[in-house]
């Protein structure tokens, strides 16, 4: 197809069970031909955006990357042999201790795929049931239902900051 760019080969320069950084020999369809740098994630990411009674089930925390705290969706990896709706489920409850359900796929996208071929899943649900605390006290300083008429503020202020959860909200309030 006119335009697309062709890989070429790619070696490794670290690997580790959560990520791997190669090296890409890729030609452009002008026919320059240089090294690229790609980050291979083996694992896509879930979110769950659960919205009940105009309100959204958001988690308070700090992300030391960032040296961040933010409002974000409940979300993290898809472990192998599951599916997106079990991941996005899973977490939701390890984070929140709310079990989310039903679930449906609500929207799928690439945060940076110029360099890395995560993708990003975020299940929608419109019911959940609180279980109890959440099992994992390291993911959430915090755990609120945090009004949709409230976002965009919080978006604005930067309180909500992460892709995933900035992507998921913002496809809500458009109603797609």
């Amino acid at each position: 197809m006119d335009g697309e760019w062709t890989a070429h080969g790619e070696r490794s320069i670290y690997e580790s069970d959560w990520m791997s950084l190669r090296m890409v020999d890729v030609e452009t369809p002008s026919g320059r031909r240089f090294d690229h740098h790609v980050v291979r994630m083996p694992n896509d990411a879930a979110g769950a955006l659960i919205v009940v009674d105009e309100a959204a089930l958001l988690i308070w925390r700090h992300r030391f990357v960032t040296d961040s705290w933010g409002w974000e969706i409940p979300a993290g990896r898809i472990d192998p042999g599951e599916s997106v709706a079990e991941a996005a489920a899973r977490e939701c409850l390890e984070e929140t201790g709310w079990r989310p359900g039903p679930t449906e796929p609500f929207i799928s996208w690439c945060p940076a795929n110029g360099s890395v071929d995560l993708r990003f899943h975020v299940e929608r649900a419109i019911e959940a049931v609180r279980v109890g605390d959440p099992t994992d006290p390291d993911e959430a300083a915090e755990i609120a239902w945090v009004p949709l008429d409230e976002v965009p503020a919080l978006l604005k202020s930067g309180e909500i900051g992460d892709g995933l959860s900035v992507v998921a909200l913002l496809a809500e309030l458009a109603g797609i």
